[in-house]
């Protein structure tokens, strides 16, 4: 699903040449104002050279068929912008389709039998048995069971996943295989509906829509367009005037040199290459709009478990109270977590371990105590003794019951892990208290200057957790956030959500449980994991194939390069367009008007050879600007200050400077040639 397709492997650019031919069509040209006002004019441009092919004039004509021919280069590079950047998601979209195949379902009917019924017949509830080694035919739900599923032709990774019943990891998408034990999965999609099918139709850009700003953007061109046609066809009166005429092919040159022809004929590859540069992250992108409102998103709510810290909490340090030797501690910790299966007991074995090497001896007639969610301890019974470790007020209860009781130390000890963003676990031998376990969620490397450089955007980030306010404001510090929600409940985010966007900013989150639905829904970005519940992928608007939370930072990244893109070009299409007034206007008037000789600062060499020079470039800057519109620009965190002073000097000033030297140079090479 990741791989990067060049837009150079001949099955694109033959794709893409024969498309570009194919939306000369007058109704798919009208959905491009600028180039469709280009096309009338090519088409003026070519009546008239047919007009006149028998005429005496045999240089002017020729000049209007050269004029006319690059003309519809200029239409035929705008479709093949567009239409190599719908290749590369063709191309996508092709290697999906090869995963769906023809499959039989092992549907339960009601009574509990089990029959054999063709995949493409489920509906929504249909329940179906999957063993190991068959794929699932339909997207659904686990309802029954736990196994192991290769997604690798929907995600791209090889690695198996876990899914199970219950829980925020129950959704399973068709086409993807059981590799162990069985599984029963409730359908939710209708045929012809499921994810799969979805990912297609939208890496193909069949269901791709323009965004409120592309929209914007393309009236923007058609009324400077408009304006511009008009100020062409009242230039004739007054040339007639100034006794120069100027004859039809000279005006539509001019016309198409003048309007915004380059950003005309990239933008919709730019919007295409946008959704294609989040796919090829694993990230599906159910619409342009979601892709655009990710890079304006001033505001990320981050979940602390799996997103900013490391998710499992890990054994820092043994604090013996006053009384206890720390061997002593370390000794019964150690034992007190041999059954404990948890990631956090594990660590605490391995830090005694690593403190002490091989000094605790492990009882044969031992009698260990798993750990369990409803007595919150884990322990082990030897002969005359009797240790437990877990959260201190079921410690302290346990200890109680013996005979024991707690401390003001114990209580200090306690207090302070937990104003530090950590977790105690009291370890007891009996009715006598030895000490705590500082257990730490681990911020994740590099985070905090991370969250440094999204402030410097202008991005403010959020921790949600379920931890209390003292634990949550400890690792909210630590990590370097601007704030955090603590005790979260799906309503608290609801209401902070709410609040942001009040303010007026855009909020980005992510999610996988049905309790996230909401919230996910009522974001401007919300990012569904792929592991997550079928509610949860539904309501977001993003689906990261590779449900990774973290990937949300790289979301916006991408969003913003979108944007960075489209501002860059549109900066560089309008401030182009300076050269081509010194090229034109000196070529019309000079002869009328000698001082106007002046402007021609290029020394063009002839009034022929500035016209057709001036089109030639415009039709050729659009070829050149086709990699960096689907590569996009280079994204780099900056403020926006920083980054509008930037795109004002390369793009601004570039594009003021480059043409200049372009129609210089393509006009050397047109006067050699004889045309002038």
């Amino acid at each position: 699903m990741n791989r990067s397709l060049s837009i150079l492997e001949p099955a694109i650019l033959r794709g893409a040449l024969v498309d570009s031919i194919r939306k000369l069509r007058p109704r798919l040209m009208l959905r491009n104002p600028v180039m469709a006002i280009v096309a009338v004019g090519a088409a003026l441009v070519t009546l008239v050279f047919i007009r006149d092919v028998r005429s005496d004039s045999a240089a002017e004509n020729v000049f209007a068929g050269l004029v006319g021919l690059w003309l519809w280069f200029t239409v035929l590079f705008a479709n093949f912008a567009e239409a190599i950047a719908e290749g590369r998601g063709k191309a996508q979209a092709d290697a999906l389709r090869k995963t769906r195949v023809a499959m039989r379902a092992n549907r339960r009917e009601p009574d509990g039998s089990v029959v054999t019924v063709d995949g493409g017949s489920l509906g929504p509830g249909d329940e179906c048995v999957v063993p190991a080694g068959e794929p699932i035919p339909a997207d659904g739900e686990v309802i029954e069971g736990v196994a192991s599923v290769d997604e690798s032709a929907i995600t791209g990774e090889s690695a198996p996943v876990i899914r199970e019943s219950g829980g925020d990891r129950s959704a399973v998408t068709g086409g993807t295989r059981v590799l162990s034990d069985r599984i029963v999965i409730r359908v939710t999609a209708r045929p012809g509906e499921s994810f799969l099918d979805r990912m297609i139709a939208l890496v193909e850009g069949a269901e791709r829509r323009k965004t409120p700003n592309e929209i914007a953007l393309t009236i923007l061109l058609a009324g400077l367009s408009i304006v511009f046609l008009l100020a062409v066809v009242t230039l004739q009166p007054f040339a007639i005037a100034s006794g120069a005429p100027q004859d039809v092919v000279v005006l539509v040159a001019m016309l198409v040199c003048l309007i915004p022809t380059t950003i005309g004929a990239l933008l919709s590859a730019i919007g295409i290459a946008g959704m294609d540069r989040m796919l090829r992250r694993n990230v599906l992108a159910l619409s342009g709009r979601a892709v655009e409102a990710a890079g304006d998103c001033s505001t990320l709510l981050l979940d602390k478990t799996g997103t900013i810290t490391l998710g499992n909490r890990q054994a820092t340090d043994f604090i013996p109270v006053a009384g206890t030797a720390l061997p002593d501690l370390t000794e019964a910790a150690r034992l007190a977590s041999l059954a404990d299966e948890t990631p956090e007991g594990r660590s605490i074995v391995a830090l005694a371990d690593q403190r002490d090497g091989d000094r605790h001896p492990t009882a044969d007639d031992a009698e260990f105590v798993a750990f369990s969610a409803h007595t919150r301890m884990s322990g082990v019974d030897l002969p005359g003794r009797r240790i437990r470790k877990g959260s201190a007020d079921a410690v302290l209860r346990w200890v109680t019951d013996q005979g024991g009781s707690g401390s003001d130390a114990l209580t200090e000890i306690v207090t302070g892990i937990a104003r530090d963003g950590g977790t105690p676990l009291v370890v007891a031998d009996g009715p006598r208290i030895l000490g705590v376990v500082h257990l730490k969620d681990v911020v994740k490397p590099g985070m905090r200057d991370r969250f440094a450089t999204l402030r410097t955007m202008g991005i403010r980030t959020v921790m949600i957790t379920g931890d209390n306010p003292m634990t949550a404001r400890a690792i909210a510090d630590e990590a370097g956030v601007d704030d955090y929600l603590a005790e979260a409940t799906p309503e608290d985010k609801m209401r902070l959500i709410a609040a942001e966007q009040a303010d007026g900013r855009l909020v980005a989150m992510t999610g996988d449980g049905t309790n996230d639905a909401p919230a996910l829904a009522r974001a401007d970005v919300g990012v569904a994991m792929n592991s997550g519940t079928q509610a949860a992928r539904e309501a977001g608007n993003m689906v990261d194939l590779d449900s990774d939370p973290t990937k949300l930072i790289e979301i916006v990244e991408v969003g913003k390069g979108l944007l960075m893109t489209r501002g860059a070009l549109t900066t560089f299409s309008i401030s182009n367009d300076v050269a081509k007034y010194f090229a034109i206007i000196p070529a019309m008037f000079a002869g009328a008007l000698p001082a106007l000789d002046g402007l021609n600062v290029m020394r063009l060499e002839s009034p022929r050879s500035a016209v057709l020079s001036a089109v030639i470039f415009n039709a050729l800057i659009i070829v050149a600007l086709i990699p960096l519109a689907l590569r996009g620009v280079r994204f780099r965190a900056r403020s926006a200050h920083a980054a509008l002073r930037r795109n004002l000097l390369i793009y601004g000033l570039g594009g003021v400077i480059v043409p200049f030297a372009g129609i210089k140079l393509i006009d050397l090479v047109v006067s050699a040639l004889g045309v002038s």
